[in-house]
């Protein structure tokens, strides 16, 4: 994902920042823009690989600013941010050159997903790189291949998109196969608190691990009352 760069172009301060440094944080170089003028002008100076926008802007609005870029880049694709939720808003979005649409309060693993799907059909060199991963982040189970930098379980060609928790859930329980993992270790590392409303999500996310995993039957994630678990698979 390193070199992948996004133009983000997002008025609203506080949401800017987050959704940058959590973008940062998973490898990709963001240019954030906060108005639609300076977002057409940080667009030919960065020739960003896919854009994000927010639709209401000042100076120029995200629809505007979206049929700008893809008058001179029709090939980049458009991310759209809006908390207006109305069809015709929707359909003015897609006329407007938009790929994608995400309505506004909005997870950032849902945002990430989005980002790396259609980098991933309009980016062979995107997928091609990313599918040839460093061992270190490809990891070989069973029959799968988990691509946790990608948030992806892979299955011959069937690809399945993992939320940021159940990426770390399935990385911490397969970085040590000899041992168990400890049920108050898994709680602090990824709700940052043991208490019994997470205690009841881990059990929750286990359980979809598990499914996921299901059409592997080498692979075990053995629950020891008390303890934790032990993710067992072949050799």
């Amino acid at each position: 994902m390193n070199d992948i760069r996004i133009l983000y172009v997002e008025d609203e301060p506080f949401l800017a920042r987050i959704v940058k440094e959590s973008l940062e944080s998973r490898g990709f170089e963001v240019h954030l823009s906060t108005d639609g003028m300076q977002g057409l002008e940080m667009f030919r100076e960065t020739n960003p690989h896919i854009c994000v926008l927010d639709i209401m802007l000042p100076h120029k609005d995200g629809l505007h600013l979206a049929r700008e870029i893809k008058q001179e880049r029709p090939q980049t694709p458009i991310i759209f941010l809006t908390a207006k939720t109305q069809t015709e808003d929707l359909i003015r979005g897609f006329k407007s050159g938009g790929n994608d649409y995400l309505r506004k309060p909005f997870s950032m693993e849902e945002l990430i997903v989005r980002i790396q799907n259609l980098l991933s059909i309009t980016s062979p060199a995107y997928r091609k790189d990313n599918l040839n991963q460093v061992a270190g982040e490809r990891i070989v189970l069973g029959k799968y291949v988990f691509l946790p930098g990608r948030y992806e379980l892979h299955l011959g060609n069937e690809i399945r998109n993992l939320s940021h928790r159940e990426t770390q859930l399935l990385r911490l329980l397969t970085q040590n196969t000899e041992e168990a993992v400890l049920r108050r270790d898994l709680l602090l590392k990824i709700w940052g608190d043991d208490s019994f409303a997470n205690s009841r999500n881990l059990d929750v996310y286990i359980s979809r691990i598990r499914d996921y995993l299901a059409k592997d039957p080498s692979i075990r994630i053995q629950t020891l009352k008390g303890v934790g678990y032990h993710f067992q698979m072949p050799e």
